[in-house]
């Protein structure tokens, strides 16, 4: 079994590696950058973790928080969005 999820990996490497190039990407792209990718924009989309986790295979919501992590420009984004609002 370990040998088969092996070759899936290597296949699924040389998959993503020939589109990267294609498309002119310069910097590599795995199957895990991908998911963090997925699970990062899932939680973007306003996604609870609690529906995110059961395609995750993460036993605790806990543990997406490595995925979820939004980048501080996206959050500054939102700052300025909010602070306008703000009662002074």
């Amino acid at each position: 079994m370990q040998l088969i999820c092996s070759l899936l990996n290597r296949g699924v490497r040389k998959i993503l590696a020939k589109y990267t190039e294609m498309a002119g990407i310069k910097f590599s792209v795995s199957p895990h950058k991908m998911r963090h990718f997925l699970f990062t924009w899932l939680k973007k989309q306003g996604i609870d973790d609690a529906l995110i986790q059961p395609y995750s295979g993460h036993e605790s919501r806990k543990t997406l928080e490595i995925y979820s992590k939004l980048s501080i420009t996206d959050a500054q984004e939102k700052y300025n969005e909010v602070i306008k609002k703000f009662p002074i």
